[in-house]
């Protein structure tokens, strides 16, 4: 599997894999987002997923993927450490702010950040048309968090501080994709930076998810939280998972404007399953989303 990977690198058909891989990502990345700010405390639901994936993880490093090499250890601690960061930052998000409103901004702060860090990182150029691309997709996205918004009754104090923590996930996503990129291309086997990471960082946040376990008066069941993690530890695999190969195929700042539709297909969800309104102004900006990172993905 990884050799076929490895071929594909650098041709038409590594770029068109990628394309799909991030588009896959962004509609399993709505429905992450979805999973932990549903029904139970996000806290919980973020220690349950994170246990699980760490869980699943176990057998395929021991037993499908080479050992790391010596250099990519670093690497892989210092992406246990931006990833439980951002974590804190988006549990701390969830917990104060509607997920309407919080993911939007997080996801309009992400590719913003990233297509400027990947230019020093790795070198990637985008031109004229690319750049507009990236900022229509951006802006359109905190247009639709601002009408999420304009239309909620939280708290003016709550609603500050919730917003706060919402950008400095959007700056988590930025780093950890930009991390993680480097790591998947530093090592043969994209495999193994993956499946080790996966291993590795799912061990840190649980254990502040059992001390707000135990803080709490009502406790969740143990089946809904199981349940929870199993599922969103398999949304993780395949979400996280993918957009980590496509950045090993594609320009890393491409890879992450496109996972950046996600947003889109969190409000298709939510028209077709959830009878959520759309209405004329959240459709025309939804298709600004999506035509930013058509110009981005195809205007170089």
């Amino acid at each position: 599997m990884s050799e076929w990977v490895l071929s594909l690198e650098g041709t038409d058909a590594g770029r068109m894999l990628a394309f799909g891989l991030a588009i896959m990502a962004a509609v399993l990345h709505a429905v992450f987002g979805a999973l932990q700010k549903g029904s139970l405390d996000p806290w919980i639901t973020r220690g349950s997923i994170d246990v699980s994936y760490s869980l699943m993880s176990i057998p395929i490093v021991l037993f499908l993927v080479p050992w790391p090499e010596p250099h990519l250890w670093p690497l892989l601690i210092g992406a246990m450490v931006i990833h439980f960061l951002y974590k804190l930052a988006q549990a701390m998000a969830y917990e104060r702010g509607d997920y309407t409103v919080v993911y939007p901004i997080v996801r309009g702060m992400g590719p913003l950040i990233t297509v400027i860090a990947v230019g020093f990182v790795f070198g990637e150029n985008y031109n004229v048309v690319q750049w507009f691309g990236v900022i229509c997709l951006s802006f359109a996205i905190f247009a639709l968090a601002g009408v999420n918004l304009a239309q909620n009754k939280m708290d003016r104090a709550t609603m500050w501080v919730a917003l706060f923590y919402a950008v400095l996930t959007g700056f988590g996503v930025a780093a950890y994709t930009t991390w993680d990129a480097y790591g998947v291309r530093a090592t043969v086997n994209p495999f193994t930076f993956i499946f080790w990471l996966f291993l590795l960082e799912g061990v840190l946040f649980p254990p502040i998810s059992v001390l707000k376990y135990r803080a709490m008066a009502v406790k969740p069941a143990v089946s809904a939280m199981a349940s929870r993690g199993i599922i969103g530890g398999l949304v993780a695999f395949a979400s996280f998972g993918a957009i980590m190969f496509a950045t090993r195929l594609d320009k890393v700042g491409e890879v992450a404007v496109l996972r950046e539709t996600s947003v889109v297909f969190a409000a298709l969800i939510g028209w077709l399953f959830l009878r959520e309104k759309v209405g004329f102004l959240r459709a025309g900006l939804m298709v600004a989303i999506a035509g930013g990172a058509i110009l981005v993905e195809f205007g170089g």
